[in-house]
Parts: C-alpha cells; sequence; structure tokens
C-alpha cells in the first residue's frame, strides 16, 4: 500500500497542476486586461505603419482593449524589432513587420538576437508583389524587350532601390540571376525619392513593392512590365506576371506578420491568432487590403506554426543570395 505521505504529495502535486491550469486559463480567458502596445520598426507614415495602425483599430474592436502604436525605426527595422524581443512576454507587446524587418535583416546584420527563434509567430498577415517598373520614354514595351535592352547595355542601366539589402535590391539581385543581365543599383533612402527621379528619367528603373507605384501607374507616368507574384495580382490584373511575361519561376514578395516575444503563453497566442484570423476574414478589412495593395494570406497559411515555417523557407532562399552577393551593411 501507498503511504499517506506517498497520497498526501500526490494530491498535494496534482491540485498544483491544476490549480497552474487553471490560472494559465484564467489569463488567456482575461486577456487583456489593459492596452496593448503594438511596436512598428519603421517611422510613422509608412506602409507598414498605416496597416499597423488599421489592425490595431480591428484589435480594439475585437479584444476590448486599446492598441498603443509604437514606431521604433533604425538599422532597417533591427531596432524596432530588438526591442519586441527584450519586451515582457505576457501579451502587451506585439511585433508587427515585414520580410525585411523579420527575415532580410538576419542575413544582412549581425543582430544580438535570433529572428528564427527570439520571437514567438501569431500569423501571416498578408503579402504584397512588387512591381517591376520603368521610366516612361524606356525603349521597351515588355519585360522581354526590357530584358533584350539590359542585355545590350551592360552595366549601364541605373536601378533605383529603396537601400542597400532591401527587399528590392535583392530582388534585383535575383533578376540578375535569373536573366543574365547587369545593371548599376543606385541606393536611395526610402521609394519616394527613387520614384521622382524614376519619373524625371534620373533612373532606368526600379524592382520595388507594387504599392508604391498605384499612383504613377493611375496617372500614365511610368512604363509597367510585370508584377513578381505567381499569379496575376487582384490589385494588378492587366499586369502580367513576371512568368507570363518572360522569366519563368521568378518570384518575390514583401510579407507581413505579427509575433510576440518568445516565452509567451500559447494560449495568449491562441486568442491572438483567432482575433486575427476573425479580421482578415471581414469583407470590409478585404476591401480595405485591396486599397493598400495587400492580398489577405490564404487560411490555410493563417497559423502561428505557417508563419513560423514561412519565415525559415523565405531565410533559406534569400539568405544564401545576400552572402553569394557579398553585400555589406554599416
Amino acid at each position: 500500500m501507498r503511504s499517506w505521505l506517498a497520497v498526501l504529495a500526490s494530491g498535494v502535486l496534482g491540485a498544483a497542476v491544476l490549480g497552474a491550469m487553471t490560472i494559465r486559463c484564467t489569463v488567456a480567458d482575461d486577456y487583456p486586461t489593459h492596452p496593448v502596445t503594438i511596436i512598428v520598426p519603421f517611422p510613422a507614415g509608412g506602409a507598414t505603419d498605416t496597416l499597423a495602425r488599421f489592425l490595431g483599430e480591428q484589435l480594439h474592436a475585437v479584444l476590448k482593449q486599446p492598441m498603443v502604436i509604437e514606431n521604433a525605426g533604425g538599422a532597417a527595422g533591427s531596432l524596432g524589432v530588438g526591442r519586441a524581443v527584450r519586451a515582457a512576454a505576457d501579451g502587451y507587446t506585439l511585433s508587427i513587420g515585414t520580410s525585411t524587418t523579420h527575415m532580410l535583416t538576419g542575413g544582412l546584420y549581425a543582430l544580438p538576437f535570433d529572428l528564427l527563434r527570439d520571437l514567438e509567430p501569431v500569423i501571416l498577415i498578408g503579402s504584397e508583389p512588387l512591381l517591376i517598373v520603368g521610366r516612361k520614354d524606356l525603349p521597351a514595351d515588355d519585360l522581354k524587350q526590357l530584358i533584350a535592352w539590359l542585355k545590350a547595355n551592360p552595366d549601364k542601366a541605373p536601378i533605383g532601390i529603396a537601400g542597400v539589402g532591401a527587399t528590392g535590391h535583392l530582388a534585383g539581385i535575383a533578376f540578375q540571376k535569373e536573366t543574365g543581365t547587369s545593371f548599376q543599383f543606385v541606393p536611395y533612402r526610402g521609394n519616394g525619392p527613387a520614384m521622382q527621379d524614376l519619373i524625371a528619367g534620373q533612373i532606368d528603373a526600379m524592382i520595388e513593392p507594387a504599392s508604391n507605384f498605384k499612383a504613377l501607374v493611375g496617372a500614365g507616368s511610368i512604363r509597367t512590365f510585370a508584377v513578381t507574384s505567381k499569379v496575376r495580382s487582384p490589385s494588378w490584373p492587366n499586369i502580367p506576371t513576371a512568368d507570363e511575361a518572360g522569366v519563368p519561376g521568378y518570384s518575390a514578395s514583401l510579407w507581413y506578420g505579427l509575433w510576440v516575444p518568445k516565452g509567451t503563453s500559447k494560449d495568449i497566442i491562441a486568442k491572438l491568432n483567432a482575433a486575427m484570423v476573425q479580421i482578415l476574414a471581414s469583407p470590409q478589412v478585404k476591401q480595405r487590403f485591396g486599397e493598400l495593395g495587400i492580398q489577405v494570406s490564404p487560411l490555410q497559411q493563417q497559423s502561428p506554426d505557417a508563419l513560423r515555417a514561412w519565415q525559415k523557407e523565405e531565410a533559406e532562399r534569400w539568405w544564401p543570395i545576400i552572402k553569394a552577393s557579398g553585400i555589406k551593411v554599416e
């Protein structure tokens, strides 16, 4: 027979486990009980900031607590991400970002944290393709003619990028590799100044997130050659994919996700994920995303595990390209 001490110990242990589970469930059920901070790793006014503020309003409506936007830009977003990594793992600090801030910087910088391990994924929010565009008087009517013109003028064409190591820069390097072309990258402090020079004819082309060019395309100020998505974008139905236009298999996108600090309760992550899945299913949200040029991620890709797998897959694709290119970022 078991001694009464063993029975007592067993009972105490069971009560402790049950108590811990009850506390955990209560925390998740009550969460959140006060305002939640969403760290945006860019200055106010950019595309990610606009998206964060819109989603913050939606989360406020679902979770019944204010969402406070904290802009923490610098070092391609790594300063803001680092701030989120160091935050308490209590569900009250969220990290929103892009493929640049939460994946590419891991191959560009010697970061004091691990992008793939030090944040817990919540959801892959959506993505937008890049757009291959050129100055209005560029002597090419389609992507095949653009490639032919680049080959006829090796290392002469200036291509604008929104910073060394940014999404457009790496997409341009991949484009060179896929097409056998060579051209000069001209880094700018963001897409705004680069687009001004594109309109003025100071640079020949750009490969950047499509939403940047919405007004210019509508005004007929630039030439469009292809989107870099695998299928045509609902926001750009008349523009062919790069695959259709003559570069089979070439694709690239800027994607958006939501994370929390490592160690955050799985129940809290599940509650945040459920709230976001509900939000992304809303017709009004889908309409707003369409206006922003963002495609909502498919439902089967909206789990935390799906974001973790996608982040790892993208790192395995792009980090070797960064290494092989010899890009140096100070």
